[in-house]
């Protein structure tokens, strides 16, 4: 981990590789996808998160743009069997994705079910792997307790995730800085941190950095860049 970034030592480029730009309300017409596109090309994040319906479309928008496709599998409850899971990811994957995002089904985890939320995760990432994309395991962090939280990014790892991930952002509440200090305690330098649902301001981004997080969920990326901009005078 690196020393302590501020608003005044952070980078631009750090800020837009840290987010992923989110295009997963359900209401978004294609125009407003395609917007979000040009959007994340233009300020260079790292990837758009789109619904997997679009992944085709924003595929062709970003070819050669320097910003990854993904998306989201068994979203947003993780309650899709393993089977239908691997299917998703598989044509994902077939229309341009390069990372997927796919939630655990988190009422089994709560039920100590460990060995099938295991097993589900590893499907997925497999079958991810097998085509050199990353995975990132939403746990959902409303619905769990600490130990829940801990017990699934530990499962997450095991199974061979590359990131574990706060929240879907359709939950109650999103990410906390304790939620991503905790998860960040919870796995080795291997697997990535991820926050959703929380991080709408530049402070709040630098927060969660320092809090161990690698890459954020936004939709205030316009917003975010140009405040870094704006109060570094570039």
């Amino acid at each position: 981990m690196t020393d302590r970034w501020t608003v005044e030592t952070i980078t631009e480029e750090k800020v837009a590789k840290t987010i992923d730009h989110s295009l997963l309300r359900p209401e978004l017409t294609l125009e407003e996808v395609l917007a979000g596109c040009a959007l994340a090309a233009a300020y260079q994040v790292a990837s758009v998160c789109c619904r997997p319906l679009d992944v085709g479309r924003c595929a062709g928008a970003l070819e050669g743009a320097g910003v990854l496709v993904g998306t989201v599998v068994g979203f947003p409850h993780g309650s899709s069997t393993t089977a239908v899971k691997v299917a998703e990811a598989e044509r994902a994957l077939d229309d341009g994705a390069a990372e997927l995002d796919m939630v655990l089904p988190i009422g089994w985890l709560r039920s100590g079910e460990d060995a099938y939320v295991h097993d589900d995760i590893a499907a997925v990432t497999v079958a991810a792997h097998a085509r050199r994309a990353i995975v990132k395991v939403i746990l959902e962090n409303a619905y769990l307790s600490d130990e829940q939280k801990v017990r699934g990014c530990e499962l997450s790892e095991k199974a061979g995730a590359d990131y574990v991930k706060t929240s879907t952002g359709y939950a109650p509440s999103g990410s906390t800085m304790d939620d991503l200090r905790l998860m960040r305690a919870s796995v080795s330098e291997r697997v990535k941190i991820k926050a959703a649902g929380g991080i709408r301001t530049l402070d709040l981004l630098v927060e969660g950095l320092n809090a161990g997080m690698d890459r954020c969920g936004a939709t205030a990326t316009a917003a975010i860049i140009d405040d870094l901009r704006q109060r570094q005078g570039s």
